[in-house]
């Protein structure tokens, strides 16, 4: 391994341990708002990863993410909790996630053999149909109202306010003690779907997207890797599903709709398709602008309080305009979306931190060329 090998992955290594050490500091500085933003940022960008490989890298559009954040969700909600078969938390998390893969693979013979906008009509049923199911199977669901959500408990420890939690002085709460499990999950989904691109499924994925004849020229099996990424992404958005629920800690079934899955698909198109950090980037822009126009409201200009009278225009609606906006720039501008944005600022940056040292030697001239011989004039 060259010197220059070696000081990259140092770099990179130092670079990650310094993310992680500030991500690991907002509970003892912030109060509950913001860690609530957070929270729900982690929660989005583990979908909305989950959707980037499945539309950003596979190539294949789906309206349905809703559908699979909901079987997470209310699937954790029925297993661990009463009524239902009352599971060990630690037990329900992996078995939501398994439900909403288990969903995806029932879809995946259509995800299998329908692409483009086919598979975006038919995914849209799947959030149609399950919002009917979540609002009659009240046994299940709750109906209307939804069901309170039971803490998470891992070895005796509970993500709760139940029992009291100081750390270095700071009272530990449910949403200080959710960030820890946020940031685990999250870099388990960062890391798994950073390993899945540059490993040889990924690589296939990116060869349908860019020509489904040359792929299968080349071996890839069309119909089974589309299926595979269905199932894939449908369990990232069933543990993002889990963490919401975690957050909210009550699921209701309107929250579960299209508008949901349209701003996934918002938070991948800002973030930059097939990106795991700009599906990221997408994920937290969608899910905090809304929530910081909601507490700011009282100081934006055009902008009301949420409860004023009709006809005003609420923070909520803003942040929509806001980011519908951001997506007709993006389409425009900046294909690529943030993640493409901020990797020609840093090639540019980087160019100019880099000395280019032209040294202007002065080569010698050439010797004239020459002179022809001619032959010898004899003289009388």
């Amino acid at each position: 391994m060259s010197d220059r090998i070696r000081a990259l992955l140092t770099r990179r290594r130092a670079t990650l341990l310094t993310v992680a050490v500030l991500l690991c500091l907002p509970p003892f500085y912030l109060d509950a708002f913001w860690l609530r933003i957070g929270l729900f940022s982690m929660a989005a960008a583990i979908g909305a990863i989950g959707l980037a490989l499945l539309s950003g890298t596979a190539g294949q559009l789906s309206l349905g993410h809703a559908f699979f954040l909901a079987v997470g969700a209310y699937g954790y909600t029925w297993l661990a909790g009463d009524p239902g078969p009352g599971l060990p938390t630690a037990l329900a998390v992996p078995l939501a996630v398994l439900m909403a893969g288990l969903a995806g693979g029932l879809f995946s013979p259509v995800a299998g053999r329908v692409k483009g906008i086919y598979l975006g009509i038919a995914t849209l049923a799947l959030v149609f149909l399950g919002h009917h199911v979540l609002l009659t199977a009240e046994s299940v669901t709750g109906g209307f109202n939804g069901r309170s959500v039971p803490p998470l408990s891992l070895g005796g420890f509970t993500f709760d306010t139940g029992d009291e939690l100081t750390v270095l002085g700071v009272p530990f709460g449910a949403e200080e003690r959710l960030w820890f499990l946020g940031l685990a999950l999250f870099a388990l989904t960062w890391f798994t779907a950073r390993g899945l691109l540059r490993s040889r499924p990924g690589r296939a994925l990116a060869a349908l997207r860019d020509s489904e004849t040359a792929a299968a020229v080349m071996g890839v099996d069309v119909a089974r890797h589309r299926s595979a990424a269905f199932v894939v992404s449908s369990m990232y958005a069933g543990l993002a599903g889990v963490l919401l629920a975690l957050a909210f800690r009550r699921v209701v079934p309107d929250y579960f709709g299209l508008v949901l899955s349209v701003d996934y698909l918002a938070m991948i198109v800002i973030g930059g398709l097939g990106s795991v950090a700009g599906a990221t980037a997408g994920a937290v822009f969608v899910t905090a602008l809304p929530l910081l126009m909601t507490r700011y409201a009282d100081q934006l200009p055009l902008v009301a309080a949420p409860g004023s009278a009709e006809g005003a225009v609420g923070p909520t609606e803003a942040a929509r305009y806001l980011y519908g906006a951001a997506i007709v720039l993006v389409l425009l501008y900046a294909p690529d979306g943030l993640h493409g944005l901020a990797s020609r600022a840093r090639d540019r940056l980087r160019r100019r931190r880099t000395p280019t040292t032209t040294q202007d030697t002065v080569l010698p001239s050439p010797p004239p060329p020459a002179a022809a011989a001619r032959p010898k004039e004899h003289t009388p």
